[in-house]
């Protein structure tokens, strides 16, 4: 299939990557400049409005202004006074002056000296204009310093620097106030701006296409060049065992990390070559080993009793049985045998350990088992005695087996069993449901010498049934982690108790796949059920 090309080459991407960085740094320069220029502008106009505001305050009896409002007179001091500020105004170059008396909700005129016929009168009030003025009015009213205030309202674009005067007894007697026109300062703060966007324009070309030269060269060419080299490795590879030498053929002398990628990707053309030739390899040898595993899979299957009915000719009893791997071959067993024509040995297990190693030792406990059982010896606990003696000879894996041993009588239903560290097996009553029965149990077979097994009898009536499994029921798994347990076990055994075993069999494995889910199978299961019908054999064929 043909390679898409890119949209954007590596060059291209370069380019763009250092034009945005280049014009990234210039507009924080810019953003910079302009910001400490304007900051001293401002800084400059306010100590200049200030001096201005303290020069036209010396001129004011603070403790007079209080009763100008009061009685509205304009006396010679007043006008005195009036003049001075009228010709400070006029020589300072500033656009307003004034003195007012702030209070909380709103703000009383003194002086105003603008020559027109807007000029504010003695005694009039209004409230605080919205915005910085009327967040300041608290600290006004208290006579306090403020900062500058920088409005564009309707008087234009002024900055406002207010002066505190105090009377002699040290209360707030008002402020004087000076408004500068800024018109002119932000023009000039525009010019500046404009000058630094040309003048870094200008400098991010030039430092761009420098750059851009630059990273082409030392960069873009190499990588583009390994990038070839890679598609023609994508490209050319084919055949199991071909092998190339193609980054072999380039030629790139760097020492930074364009350098030390190619000599990387050299040595990977080098395992790549060993990888495919071992992977041929291996592929072989698993092909013969998962053929092998389906023989062993096979062998293993067909050394469980696996025709049903198992013993057609006889009315006693019916059974079924089955095993599900959870890998290509097990370590559970289950075996059913007549040991004469008198006893049935029924065998549950479960092998320690997964995979072949647990196949080989349940192939060999399934054997030995059932050849003592078979010696015409009816006690399971020395059967367990006996084969416990032969798997600790020589047992260097350290595999055990939990084993369920019965050995059942058929004409009067009683029998002997031996549970060594195996699941608790359930019995069902003719008309009952099916409920576990609970016993100490015996160690695992194979743990140690010497281990002395318990047996206990029961005892089948006609219309009881018997079910026995492996780990692998009770703690089936969900994705949840969840085990699945013995009471959902029951619950399906007695969804209908009076069941033929191959129904039995199927309802457990329904309901545990159910429960499972998705998840996946981590261990064997394994189970058996036996429904004793009595010595005549009334009512198997009814089943």
């Amino acid at each position: 299939m043909e390679q898409k090309k890119a949209r954007f080459s590596l060059s291209r991407k370069l380019a763009l990557m250092v034009a945005a960085i280049a014009l990234t740094l210039s507009a924080v320069q810019i953003f910079s400049s302009y910001t400490h220029y304007r900051a001293e502008m401002y800084e400059h106009y306010e100590e200049f409005a200030m001096n201005i505001a303290a020069v036209a305050a010396s001129q004011l009896d603070p403790d007079r202004i209080q009763h100008y409002l009061d009685t509205g007179e304009k006396d010679e001091t007043y006008e005195t006074a009036y003049k001075t500020l009228c010709d400070i105004r006029e020589n300072g170059g500033v656009m307003y002056l004034y003195v007012v008396k702030p209070e909380i909700d709103e703000v009383w005129y003194v002086m105003d000296t603008d020559p027109s016929e807007d000029a504010i009168p003695l005694g009039y009030h209004e409230p605080y204009y919205e915005g910085a003025f009327a967040e300041n009015a608290e600290r006004m009213a208290r006579g306090e310093r403020i900062e500058p205030l920088v409005s564009n309202e309707q008087f234009g674009w002024l900055m406002s620097v207010y002066y505190p005067m105090k009377t002699s007894t040290g209360a707030p007697a008002g402020y004087v106030g000076v408004d500068i026109q800024m018109d002119d300062v932000m023009k000039d703060l525009q010019r500046f701006a404009r000058q630094m966007i040309l003048l870094m324009a200008a400098l991010t070309l030039a430092v761009s296409l420098i750059l851009i030269r630059i990273t082409s060269k030392t960069m873009a060419e190499p990588i583009k060049k390994l990038s070839s080299a890679a598609d023609k490795l994508v490209h050319e590879q084919s055949g199991e065992g071909a092998e190339t030498s193609i980054f072999n053929q380039l030629t790139i002398r760097s020492n930074d990390e364009v350098g030390a990628l190619y000599e990387s990707l050299r040595q990977m053309e080098h395992d790549m070559n060993a990888y495919i030739r071992d992977l041929v390899s291996v592929t072989a040898e698993k092909e013969r080993i998962g053929a092998e595993l389906n023989v062993a899979t096979q062998i293993q299957a067909d050394m469980l009793p696996r025709i049903f009915p198992a013993f057609p000719e006889r009315g006693e009893f019916d059974i079924y049985a089955s095993m599900i791997p959870a890998k290509e071959v097990g370590g559970d067993f289950y075996d059913f045998f007549l040991i004469d024509d008198d006893h049935l040995g029924l065998v549950m297990a479960d092998v320690s350990g997964k995979g072949v190693p647990a196949a080989l030792f349940m192939v060999i406990a399934k054997t030995l088992i059932k050849n003592q059982a078979q010696t015409g010896e009816y006690s399971p606990a020395k059967v367990l005695t006996k084969v416990n003696e032969q798997l600790c000879e020589g047992n260097e894996a350290e595999l055990f087996v939990t084993v369920w041993l019965a050995i059942l009588e058929i004409s009067t239903g009683k029998g002997m069993a031996a549970n060594a560290g195996h699941e608790h097996p359930t019995l069902r009553r003719a008309d009952g449901k099916y409920e576990l029965v609970e016993y100490r149990h015996s160690p695992a077979v194979a743990t140690m010498e010497g281990i002395r097994f318990r047996e206990h009898e029961f005892e089948l009536h006609p219309g009881d049934s018997l079910f026995v499994y492996t780990d692998g029921v009770a703690e089936a798994t969900d994705a949840k982690n969840e085990l699945y347990g013995t009471e959902r076990m029951l619950a399906a055994l007695n969804e209908d108790p009076d069941a033929a075993p191959t129904e039995v069999l199927a309802a457990v494995k329904r309901s545990v796949d159910a429960f499972v889910g998705d998840a996946p199978q981590f261990d064997d299961i394994t189970m058996l059920c036996l429904k004793y019908f009595g010595p005549d054999g009334a009512g198997k064929e009814s089943i």
